[in-house]
């Protein structure tokens, strides 16, 4: 069975952006340097040649891994999604233990933008939210230790 990858819409456009580039821009651009690198001669000791190599071997496999999810991506509308539990792509808002608010979105790991308040399904934080409700206090493990959240609101936007 093929395991679906959620990601939102922005998510999922923002990968087929960067499959966009890779084969349009970067791809090219590492098959142009390794001709140049390989018109310099002897290749066994020129490090031109063996960088550009290198660097299209990560072009590729980036490429394959993007494809790859972009093929087994199911896109999520927060819109879409309704009800009191926290739920992929909802918007939550939490009160830490000194009651300061902070306000998330749970997205995909190709998603995550904590600066922006995105953060993903599986990190310690989403995890612990998926599923729970207003109300609901959430313990959650961190390199720091242990800190507690209570969700105050569960959007869909």
């Amino acid at each position: 069975m093929v395991e679906k990858v959620p990601m939102t819409a922005a998510g999922h456009a923002k990968l087929e952006a960067e499959l966009k580039h890779l084969k349009h821009e970067a791809r090219p651009a590492v098959i142009k340097a390794i001709e140049e690198a390989r018109a310099h001669g002897d290749l066994s000791e020129n490090a031109e040649y063996h960088a550009a190599k290198e660097q299209q071997a990560m072009i590729e496999g980036r490429i394959q891994e993007i494809e790859d999810k972009i093929s087994r991506a199911e896109v999520i509308d927060p819109a879409d999604q309704k009800g009191d539990k926290v739920v992929f792509a909802a918007t939550v808002t939490v009160l830490d233990e000194d009651d300061k608010e902070a306000t998330y979105q749970i997205v995909g790991v190709d998603e995550v933008d904590v600066a922006n308040g995105k953060i993903s399904l599986s990190s310690p934080l989403g995890h612990a939210l998926i599923g729970r409700k207003v109300g609901d206090e959430v313990e959650v493990k961190t390199p720091q230790g242990e800190k507690y959240y209570e969700i105050s609101k569960i959007e869909f936007i």
